[in-house]
């Protein structure tokens, strides 16, 4: 049997702390085999042959992870995953699909599932499974030097709970939200009050990476496997091998490469370019656009097979004009951050009059548009006071575009070449700030070349 000639091979690494687990498996062999290997990871272990004698022992004891199979006589894995994340709601329960079965690994996550295991069992999936349940925190707790999510509203306070609930698990998590709303921020506080904190977070912006180039960056190459590859190199999972790999922007992924990261994900291990065998790989994948998933999926755009195995649990991130109330602790927040690091002493203030005008715009461009305008502000204001006009603050206008809820330069001044030259200097700028001015990034978003983008930023003196 597969099982047995994976799991006989045990030895005593990867104990960590001790801890309780409950094996749950109708098959007596695979019980006493996951038991063995188990217990010489040293590891106390109790079994269950039914979802019935399962949920008694639940009732009875403690536990630091449930395992369970999914196909039971009197139920299914799913019985045990609904019951756990019901009425143990901090116990970690990982279900053991067969190989192939990729509907019901993304059903128990979604239900709430901390993770899962296909067969053949590998002892060395089981061994990383309990090494990141044993290196869970006992609570969610930011860590030093991890920035926070500030603010006091219902919405963010919401987003938090999730985060924290998020973090216990190794469920694939799909953060959507509009521009420079926080969605890396939300990645880190998943990675660093999880069981990876100790381990690496790799963030890539897909939309920077240039074609031809994305299956080398990804997963690595061999030597000589193309002109100019002169040694062995690791891609962006290997390098985040044990830790959490972030994908910003990953609707801009081409449908070439969206078959590639799907069977990495799935198999759980990657190929490099040139190579003959995969090589295993423990990630977990977060991943975030401010583009609408769905609709590329309904549109062609990105491959419905890739969605599901991304958006296991979608996290949303609100936009800034749906808070307004968290706008007032993130400005004095940002304020203290930037007068610390320009090392101007203290933090200046805004008059009764720019706070007003700042709680009442809408801010498309969310929390980063919010630290660009402070730090604009401080720069202009010749006091420590902020004025109403040292925000410059776009005021509200009735003629806009629908689709990006920004105001159109107004024509009534200046020739027509001029009135052309602002429209082209605000569509730059927007694509620049939505691509966190990565210049490559920003021509592709605007449907042109770089050296085009270049020679435009050069003529309207956009640095």
């Amino acid at each position: 049997m597969a099982v047995q000639s994976h799991l006989k091979r045990v030895d005593r690494r990867g104990g960590g702390r001790s801890g309780n687990v409950l094996v749950v498996d109708d098959e007596a062999d695979i019980r006493e085999l996951l038991e063995l290997s188990l217990i010489r990871m040293g590891l106390a272990v109790q079994s269950a042959g039914s979802v019935s004698e399962a949920v008694k022992l639940l009732r009875a004891n403690q536990y630091d992870l449930c395992l369970t199979d999914m196909r039971l006589p009197d139920g299914d894995g799913m019985d045990v995953v609904n019951f756990v994340t019901s009425e143990c709601a901090d116990l970690p329960v990982a279900v053991i699909t067969a190989f192939g079965s990729a509907e019901n690994a993304v059903a128990a996550l979604k239900a709430g599932a901390f993770d899962y295991l296909t067969k053949p069992l590998s002892l060395d999936q089981l061994r990383t499974l309990v090494k990141s349940v044993l290196s869970l925190p006992n609570k969610p707790v930011g860590r030093s030097g991890t920035p926070t999510l500030l603010g006091e509203s219902p919405t963010i306070e919401h987003v938090r709970r999730l985060i924290d609930k998020l973090a216990r698990s190794q469920a694939p998590i799909y953060i959507s939200g509009e521009s420079g709303s926080g969605k890396e921020l939300a990645a880190r506080l998943i990675h660093a009050n999880g069981s990876r904190k100790d381990a690496p977070f790799i963030a890539v912006n897909c939309g920077a990476l240039p074609e031809n180039l994305m299956e080398s960056e990804f997963f690595g190459y061999r030597k000589g496997a193309f002109t100019g590859a002169d040694f062995d190199r690791d891609g962006f999972f290997q390098a985040a091998n044990g830790g959490t790999l972030f994908l910003d922007e990953v609707a801009e992924l081409p449908l070439a490469m969206q078959v590639k990261l799907l069977r990495a994900i799935q198999e759980k291990s990657v190929r490099k370019v040139g190579a003959t065998v995969e090589e295993p790989g423990d990630v977990r994948v977060v991943c975030a656009t401010h583009q609408g998933l769905q609709g590329l999926v309904d549109d062609g755009k990105f491959r419905q097979d890739l969605y599901y195995r991304l958006a296991v649990i979608e996290l949303k991130m609100p936009p800034l004009r749906d808070r307004r109330e968290d706008i007032q602790p993130l400005a004095l927040s940002i304020l203290q951050r930037l007068a610390r690091d320009g090392k101007d002493g203290a933090a200046p203030t805004l008059s009764r009059e720019a706070w007003k005008s700042l709680m009442e715009y809408d801010f498309p461009g969310n929390v980063r548009e919010l630290e660009n305008v402070l730090e604009r502000a401080m720069a202009l204001a010749g006091t420590q006071i902020i004025e109403i006009d040292d925000l410059q603050l776009a005021p509200p206008s009735l003629g806009g575009d629908a689709a990006t809820g920004r105001d159109l330069p107004s024509a009534g001044t200046g020739t027509l070449q001029e009135y052309l030259d602002r429209l082209e200097r605000q569509a730059i700028l927007e694509a620049l700030e939505k691509t966190r001015f990565n210049r490559t990034a920003a021509a592709k978003l605007l449907g042109i070349t770089f050296r085009a983008l270049r020679y435009r930023m050069a003529r309207l003196g956009i640095q």
